[in-house]
């Protein structure tokens, strides 16, 4: 196996990534003013797109390669959506989860995050999703600072899912991110025996995706027919949170801090009643 080429960042490019991240940020803002009952998902990103055209930023989706490019600005992906949903013609409804995903490339540097919005009241089940979610994301940004390497991070997402009768999708990972939005190392938020055989040291420069996708049922996954929205296999919702975070001296952090609840690695979601009576043994 070739050894995995991870280009560090030196602090100057550390900050050009953090205005990346801001536009990010911003552009999480603004959907959020549309994300309410009666609004199309089509709208929310035509909302964004218009900031990103406006500001001149670009939006690293739009176009993005696969069997036809990717059409839109931004992922939206609703209830048992896990990732990369087509905006469209869905129209929002009190009691849906919307998870929103922008990345940016500005001045040549990217930054990318995601979060899963209410949209009014959500029920005990999708209120507890979102919550281990946060919990999940905000403790693998918090252990980047004290663990020495990728699997110790992953082992302990992995332990906290199964503890908190949630599961882990594994056909996605986080990654690299720098000048380009998807580079090395590939950052799973689970390990296995191939997962490993890539792991990487946490050391100053490095620039992650960390992008946990977190299912109320099982990790299976099933692609639509548009090519691009994948989601839970057996229906029940799903959650996706991700950060762009770089690893320097004096610990993680966030570049697209904004996008979300604030930072807070230490609160912790408690297994709700209606959880599986075991954990599942996958996550």
């Amino acid at each position: 196996m070739s050894p995995i080429v991870i280009s560090l960042k030196s602090p100057r490019e550390i900050g050009l990534m953090r205005d990346a991240g801001k536009i990010v940020a911003e552009s999480h803002a603004i959907a959020r003013e549309y994300l309410r009952p009666g609004v199309t998902t089509a709208e929310v990103n035509a909302a964004v797109d218009r900031y990103l055209t406006d500001l001149g930023a670009i939006p690293l989706f739009k176009g993005f390669p696969g069997d036809t490019p990717f059409p839109a600005s931004t992922c939206i992906s609703v209830n048992s959506q896990i990732v990369h949903g087509i905006p469209g013609g869905y129209v929002l409804k009190p009691g849906d989860l919307v998870s929103l995903d922008v990345g940016v490339k500005w001045k040549g540097w990217c930054g990318d995050s995601a979060w899963s919005y209410a949209i009014g009241e959500v029920d005990a089940e999708k209120s507890h999703l979102m919550a281990t979610g946060r919990y999940l994301l905000h403790r693998a940004v918090h252990l980047c600072g004290s663990k020495k390497r990728w699997s110790e991070v992953a082992d302990d997402m992995m332990r906290e899912a199964r503890r908190l009768g949630v599961t882990l999708v594994r056909k996605f990972v986080g990654h690299g991110i720098g000048k380009e939005m998807h580079e090395a190392p590939q950052v799973p938020n689970f390990m296995d025996r191939d997962m490993r055989k890539a792991d990487f040291e946490l050391k100053p420069g490095l620039v992650l995706a960390i992008e946990p996708m977190v299912n109320a049922g099982k990790p299976d996954v099933r692609i639509l027919g548009d090519k691009w929205t994948a989601v839970t296999a057996d229906g029940r919702p799903s959650v996706h949170y991700e950060h762009t975070v770089a690893i320097t001296a004096s610990g993680p952090v966030l570049l697209t801090e904004g996008v979300g609840e604030p930072f807070d690695p230490l609160v912790e979601p408690v297994r709700p009643d209606f959880a599986p009576a075991d954990p599942p043994a996958r996550s």
